[in-house]
């Protein structure tokens, strides 16, 4: 996969965020009442601040791809994806580096890690960050 379209594939639910605030924005709330387009232009912004939070974790996601691609280019190492099953974001990083180590049937094997949705908001939905020791170099 080229970087181009890694970018567009890997920031995907970005640019989803960001077409909905630009639909919710074209949506004509106003003519109802007033208070609805404050309402709109409220949720416009929140979701536009958090389409550009995504964007701006393309750099987070370049360095976890290459630390992927290095863990497990000798030989294929299924533990080292576990963190990244947990978010979509992360499944995305998981199927791009799958399908550039040519290993993209690995995928099914790795959905195991996946935690089911009811389950997470069982356990309070708390959002997991992902810290990943960086013990080897990275060529």
């Amino acid at each position: 996969m080229n970087r181009i379209l890694r970018f567009y594939y890997l920031n995907i639910y970005s640019f989803l965020l960001l077409f909905l605030s630009f639909v919710i924005i074209a949506v004509p709330l106003y003519k109802i009442t007033a208070w609805l387009l404050v309402l709109q232009i409220i949720l416009a912004i929140y979701i536009f601040i958090q389409s550009i939070k995504l964007f701006s974790s393309w750099q987070d996601k370049k360095l976890k791809y290459k630390i992927l691609m290095g863990k497990n280019k000798n030989e294929f190492r299924p533990e080292t994806f576990k963190a990244f099953m947990q978010m979509p974001c992360g499944r995305l990083l998981t199927k791009a580096v799958l399908k550039d180590l040519g290993k993209k049937s690995e995928y099914k094997n790795l959905i195991k890690y996946k935690t089911p949705f009811l389950k997470s908001i069982k356990n309070n939905f708390v959002p997991e960050k992902t810290v990943i020791y960086i013990n080897e170099e990275i060529k």
